[in-house]
């Protein structure tokens, strides 16, 4: 072959070969980042056990509805993970169809959509995630209130309470603990406004990173995370359940109306509330949606019981109903 012929004949395969799509997951989950409840755990058990490539999401629990809204005539993702208050919302905008995972009869009743359109796979306990090394030699904060002292200016963060659930969590948490209900916010907005002052960070997206970092020293999170920092990263951390109380919040997931892999998205569903799922979970340090006992080396490395006493559960359909109130004020009157 000439060289200029072989030149042309490389080319050739080298264009056809950039023409070619790349392997196309086979499930789409909206909202599960690497970082996040130990995500890259789950989807690593998902590829080798069930050969599903389902690529990690980085969204929050309101991107992710927000998401499969906008694409609702079609659909490109196949599953939803949600607060369980945007999971409401998902089913509300009939944005998700109803799918009973394997196990879904294990779930207790208020963790899950009596018609199947959401399930809880875990819960996580609100509180403080802490890099005591970043405090620069300031006390470990014990209660909601400590948060305004000026000791932790520009240390609090906080995701957003009009997007992420886990903001809004935060929001409710707060609000409880110092007075207020599901219909009374305002010991949550002034709470809020405090913090503004006190220079109080308030990113969008998962944060574990900067709390890592140390960039920012106190996050509202949930157990699990500061768990997961505490016992694998090189350095310092807490988790704090505040002195005047908090809130349990479940997770959930739903099948996406429409959804273009349905088949593989189930066994993925499927999967999640299995005895391995379940066990994976509870190897991050989350609660489980199943009754499976926890691990004993899992279960000594949590806060004592009696800590765990000021965690309550809430009746989050009421909540769901208040989080638009709730936004509004807190975008009219604090941000």
């Amino acid at each position: 072959m000439k060289p200029f012929r072989l030149v042309f004949a490389l080319s050739a395969l080298a264009l056809a070969a950039l023409s070619q799509p790349a392997r196309a997951a086979d499930v789409i989950c909206y909202n599960c980042p690497p970082e996040w409840a130990d995500w890259a755990s789950m989807i690593k058990a998902v590829k080798t056990d069930l050969s599903i490539e389902m690529p990690h999401d980085n969204k929050n629990s309101g991107q992710a509805l927000a998401q499969i809204l906008a694409e609702k005539a079609n659909p490109v993702g196949d599953i939803g993970y949600f607060g369980v208050t945007f999971g409401m919302k998902a089913k509300a905008q009939d944005a998700l169809e109803p799918y009973k995972p394997a196990g879904w009869d294990q779930v207790d009743a208020g963790l899950k959509d009596s018609e199947g359109y959401w399930t809880t796979i875990h819960s996580g306990t609100l509180g403080f995630f802490v890099n005591k090394d970043a405090l620069a030699g300031k006390p470990v904060p014990k209660c909601w209130k400590d948060l305004a002292k000026p000791d932790y200016k520009g240390m609090v963060g906080y995701l957003d309470p009009t997007s992420a659930a886990v903001g809004y969590v935060g929001a409710v948490a707060a609000n409880l603990a110092l007075g207020g209900s599901d219909t009374n916010f305002d010991p949550g907005i002034a709470f809020f406004k405090d913090l503004k002052k006190n220079d109080a960070m308030v990113p969008k997206q998962t944060s574990y990173a900067r709390v890592v970092s140390g960039e920012m020293p106190i996050l509202f999170d949930y157990d699990f995370n500061a768990y997961r920092a505490k016992y694998s990263e090189k350095a310092n951390f807490e988790f704090v359940i505040p002195c005047e109380g908090t809130v349990v919040f479940p997770y959930v997931v739903g099948l996406v109306k429409n959804a273009p892999h349905k088949d593989k998205a189930k066994k993925v569903m499927d999967y999640l509330l299995s005895d391995k799922g379940q066990a994976i979970w509870t190897n991050a340090y989350l609660r489980p949606a199943r009754k499976i006992e926890l691990p004993e080396a899992v279960k000594a490395k949590f806060l004592p019981d009696s800590e765990y006493a000021r965690a309550k559960s809430v009746d989050w359909g009421k909540m769901e109903l208040a989080q638009k109130g709730f936004s509004d004020r807190y975008l009219a009157e604090v941000r």
